[in-house]
């Protein structure tokens, strides 16, 4: 049995949603202009965020900055309960100026692992169900219910986030897990050269069928998936931030015609590339 509850605001500055599942993975391209908070409420999961794979176990936050690329995948326990949030920094701003020192921890890193305190992790929990008792019974305001809850979620988590404590200490699940991790790595710093599976290959001593069978069963990527929204990540990066050509921009971001870029673009992130300048 499947329980999945969805939300998004009109501005679409809030997603949220709730899932109660025995087995499920993530679509394959997956980041976003907002920040993330993971909560998962029960179960175990193996998360992939940038280059890594981590075990995330029940009770277990994760905090995961803009454009940032992950997966969820399943672990040994597939049945599983979480809620995530997604939130614009214009739905923080909207609720108080100072919001970046408020929820500065938030600012610092790709991504954060939070761990609670028993008690800690019961004052979470309320909000969170509060969130999806709303999401379920949708009683007048409950909107602003909701948008008030995450916000209050958001500071819970970044009072966990003490600059002076040491991350939690996630070993990747196997060695397998952080050879592929070396893989991704080299793709985030070299995917603007001409990559190809067989190249990746002989770099890392393996036969190409080793590489995309593993490289997948790590990361939840095949390796053109994972390589194309590697590019097309920090080619949003560039069109959101700079008035370089579109042209430039595909050449900077490693693909060799503007044609495939627009195509793959649009596969990645539901719009054509003028689609991030249209606030300029």
């Amino acid at each position: 049995m499947v329980e999945d509850l969805q939300y998004e605001n009109e501005e679409g500055t809030l997603v949220v949603s709730h899932r109660k599942a025995r087995s499920h993975h993530m679509p394959a391209n997956h980041f976003h202009g907002s920040f993330e908070i993971f909560y998962l409420m029960s179960g175990k999961r193996e998360f992939f965020i940038q280059d890594r794979t981590l075990t995330i176990a029940e009770g277990d936050i994760v905090i995961i900055s803009p454009n940032v690329l992950h997966r969820t995948t399943n672990a040994d326990i597939p049945e599983y309960e979480r809620l995530v949030v997604n939130v614009h920094e214009r739905v923080m701003a909207s609720a108080n100026r100072a919001y970046r020192d408020m929820l500065r921890p938030l600012f610092e890193k790709e991504y954060r692992i939070v761990r609670c305190s028993l008690q800690d992790r019961l004052a979470i929990e309320e909000l969170a169900r509060g969130i999806i008792r709303e999401l379920k019974e949708r009683k007048p305001g409950f909107e602003m219910y909701v948008q008030a809850s995450v916000l209050q979620l958001s500071i819970a988590c970044c009072r966990q986030l003490n600059p002076d404590d040491p991350e939690p200490l996630l070993a990747s699940p196997s060695p397998m897990h952080e050879r592929m991790s070396e893989v991704a790595r080299y793709i985030n710093q070299h995917y603007a050269s001409d990559l190809s599976l067989h190249r990746l290959a002989e770099r890392f001593y393996v036969s190409p069928y080793y590489l995309s069978r593993f490289f997948k069963e790590a990361t939840g990527f095949t390796f053109v998936e994972y390589l194309n929204s590697v590019r097309i990540k920090e080619a949003k990066k560039l069109l959101e931030s700079s008035n370089l050509k579109v042209g430039l921009i595909a050449k900077k971001a490693g693909f060799g015609s503007v044609t495939h870029f627009g195509r793959v673009f649009k596969a990645v992130t539901g719009h054509a590339p003028l689609y991030y300048r249209k606030g300029k």
